[in-house]
């Protein structure tokens, strides 16, 4: 049986030109898809990978 993720949520500080990604849970992992294209899909990530890129995120180790 394959578990569909739920509570989809967008970050509180995206803006409202519909760009940005919307993140749901599938068990203990995080779900990830687009809100422009929610139909094209979501991948997942486990809890431990997911709390690496929000580190990251938050970490400003991404270039702009």
């Amino acid at each position: 049986m394959e578990l569909l993720p739920t509570n989809w949520r967008t970050s509180s500080r995206s803006k409202s030109g519909g760009q940005c990604v919307e993140v749901g849970r599938v068990a203990l992992d995080a779900a990830v898809r687009d809100s422009k294209d929610r139909a094209a899909g979501y991948f997942t990530a486990t809890r431990a990978q997911w709390s690496a890129f929000i580190a990251a995120v938050k970490d400003d180790r991404f270039p702009r």
